[in-house]
This record gives C-alpha cells, sequence and structure tokens, in this order.
C-alpha cells in the first residue's frame, strides 16, 4: 500500500498539524505502507529530505507576510500528476485546504485515486480573529466545497464532526490525536530548570505552550497571568513558542521566561518541570499541547473546546470553562495556583486520562478511513452478476 500526504508543514516545523502527520507516519512505516509526501519548498532550500519518504515533491511556496516560517504552497497540479503517473499511491490524504490541496484534489480525480481530508486549521475562525469577520462564510464555502469532493474528512474531536456536519460537510469522521506517554511523562521533571525559573519544591510555576498569534487569545493570557500573579507573588510564568505576539507580550508580562521554540527533548523537560498549565485559546481543532501537559501531570485549565472539551472533566482531572467566560478562566487559575494539593490531584487524573490516547489506535482509524474509499471504489468496478 502506497499513502501519499500532502501538507503545508512538515517536520522540523513546530506546530500541531506537523507533530500530527509526523506521528502517523511514524505509525505508518511500521506497518510496511509506502509513504509519499508532496509539501512546500522550505524557505531553507537546503533542507534535508522527509525521513521515511518513498518520494518527496516540494513545491512552490510562500511565507506568510509577518510570519515567514508559515509557508503556503502554490499550484502544481501537473507536477503532482507526473509523480502519481510514475508512482501512483493507493490513496492520498489531503492535509491542506489552500491551494496546494486543491492541486493535488484535481489532479486525483483526473487519475482516479481516492482521496480523505483532514480539517485541521479551523481558517473560518481565524477570518474573526484578524478583523475579517465578513469574509467567514465565504471561506466557509469554499472549504465544504473542498471537502465534500473527498471521501471522508477526518476532525479530531466528535463536537467538530456534529459541528461541520451541521453547516453542510458530509462524511465527517473523527480521527483523535494520540500521546507518547514515555516522552510528556512527570519523570522528566527536572529541578534545575525549576530553580533557573525562580522555583523550588513548593513554589509553583504556570505553564504557556503555543505559538504567540492573534487567534491565541493572547490578551486573555495576559490578563490571566497577571491575575496569578496577584493571587501567588511567587509563582513563576514560563511562556515556551514564538510568533508576532510574543514581543507585546513580554512589556505586559516582564516577570515571565519566555524560551521561544525549544526542541523536543526540551519540550518535555519544560512541560514535566510545570505545575499548571494555563491555555486560553479557541481557535484549535484539537490542541496537542493540552493533551502533551496532561500527560506530564500538569493541572490545565482550558475552555471546553477542542481537546479542553473531549478530555477535560471539571475539578476531576482539570478546569474547564465554557467558551467566552473569560472572567471566569482568570478566576478559576488564579484561585488554582493557591492550592497546590488540588492542582497535584487533578495532574495525577490528566496523566491517567491522556495515556488511553496512543498513536497505534490513531493510525488504525486513519487506515481504516483511507482504505474504505477503495472498498467502494473495487465494489462499483466489479462486474455485475445476474
Amino acid at each position: 500500500m502506497r499513502i501519499c500526504l500532502v501538507s503545508e508543514t512538515w517536520s522540523p516545523d513546530i506546530n500541531g498539524v506537523a507533530h500530527t502527520l509526523g506521528q502517523l507516519s511514524m505509525e505508518l512505516r511500521r506497518r510496511g505502507v509506502a509513504l509519499q509526501l508532496v509539501r512546500p519548498r522550505p524557505a531553507n532550500g537546503s533542507a534535508p529530505r522527509a525521513e521515511g519518504m518513498e518520494a518527496e515533491l516540494r513545491v512552490r511556496g510562500l511565507g506568510l507576510p509577518g510570519y515567514r516560517q508559515v509557508r503556503i504552497g502554490l499550484p502544481a497540479t501537473a507536477a503532482i500528476q507526473r509523480l502519481w503517473r510514475q508512482q501512483r499511491p493507493t490513496a492520498v490524504y489531503l492535509a491542506t485546504q489552500g491551494p496546494l490541496g486543491w492541486s493535488a484534489l484535481r489532479a486525483a480525480e483526473r487519475l482516479g485515486i481516492p482521496v480523505v481530508s483532514g480539517w485541521h486549521t479551523n481558517f473560518d475562525h481565524y477570518c474573526r480573529d484578524y478583523g475579517l469577520p465578513w469574509l467567514a462564510p465565504l471561506v466557509l464555502r469554499r472549504l465544504r466545497r473542498f471537502h465534500n469532493r473527498t471521501a471522508a474528512t477526518l476532525v479530531p474531536t466528535r463536537a467538530q464532526a456534529e459541528g461541520l456536519s451541521g453547516r453542510g460537510l458530509v462524511n465527517v469522521r473523527v480521527m483523535a490525536r494520540g500521546i507518547d506517554g514515555e516522552r510528556f511523562s512527570p519523570t522528566h521533571r527536572d529541578p534545575a530548570l525549576r530553580e533557573a525559573w525562580g522555583s523550588d519544591a513548593h513554589r509553583p510555576v504556570a505553564l504557556h505552550v503555543g505559538r504567540l498569534a492573534a487567534e491565541k487569545n493572547l490578551d486573555l493570557l495576559r490578563d490571566t497571568f497577571t491575575a496569578m500573579l496577584a493571587a501567588r507573588p511567587e509563582i513563576s510564568l514560563v511562556v515556551v513558542g514564538d510568533g508576532p505576539g510574543r514581543a507585546g507580550l513580554e512589556r505586559a508580562l516582564p516577570q515571565a521566561h519566555f524560551t521561544g521554540f525549544i526542541d523536543r527533548d526540551s519540550l518535555q523537560r519544560h512541560f514535566a518541570s510545570a505545575d499548571l498549565f494555563v491555555f486560553p485559546s479557541i481557535s484549535e481543532t484539537w490542541g496537542n499541547v493540552v493533551l502533551e501537559a496532561m500527560a506530564s501531570g500538569l493541572a490545565v485549565v482550558a475552555f471546553r473546546h477542542a481537546a479542553g472539551a473531549e478530555l477535560i472533566e471539571d475539578d476531576v482531572n482539570g478546569i474547564s470553562l465554557p467558551v467566552g467566560d473569560e472572567a471566569g478562566f482568570r478566576e478559576a487559575a488564579a484561585t488554582l495556583c493557591q492550592q497546590p494539593a488540588r492542582y497535584a490531584r487533578l495532574g495525577r487524573a490528566a496523566r491517567k486520562r491522556a495515556l488511553a490516547y496512543r498513536w497505534p489506535a490513531i493510525a488504525d482509524t486513519f487506515l481504516s478511513t483511507l482504505t474504505q474509499p477503495m472498498e467502494i471504489d473495487d465494489e462499483a468496478a466489479a462486474p455485475c452478476r445476474v
């Protein structure tokens, strides 16, 4: 079996899509599946080829203004068709809804190759975050056309499947995300790192991990960290990640430790060395960092959205607030940081919940979804028996 992955991001990019596809590709290779990759040419043209790929096609891309590390693939239908005529994939998975995704969809339709898509980014939500709410209905209409031309659309949560089905998408199926419970584990807790943050065994550390951009609700992160400092002045605040919103946060939170992007080994130590995880974003389709924080034994404060809705039972394995209750979010975080026995209890329960999500099972769901369209096509092609 040969599967082609079409994506605008790949390791070493640091984001949820790259992480999910990287984990899936490792599981698929363990099963003997041959993989192809179509992606934009990295900004660093000498970047190494993706590991484990039978073939890799790099197409022209553009960096987003003000955010050059995010690449958008340009149309490349002819180049994709040439690749697939030479090495025809059994099925195609589209992890991008942009021009590159449309090109791959057209090429697959012309060659009769089954296609499954993934809803990895809420582009219609981003329109509101960037002050263009009038554009959201147009974006949704185009996304609906795109996804309804594929055999199925994979989304990470049941709530999102129901929501998108109600907005006109068909054949929406759920594929959650997994966790490596050994990589993200309380065993990686590092007293020396806590000391570098000005903490010790008794003073709490509050952590945030993510891209620092407008869609991540950074104003609420700022206000929540400020409230936690007022409630417990000795708390250490740590922000992992980078983006256009970093400078403003640094000015507003001079007491916080800003790390920028860090490597995977450092990331697991940062998660395990904190006590609380604050995640105010409501733009995610899933939110891998929520699962990573829970597996690391942290008490998570999040809205009842995406992974926060799927994974967190309020005051059982985390704190879950209704979307929009920003005052409640600030108050919940400020209260929790003063209750060490409570956030320790929530962290233990969070890890137990997170370990139910394993990548081998996620890969099984992925493969079964991609093979079902082929089975349907085989049946359609079979001769009629009378």
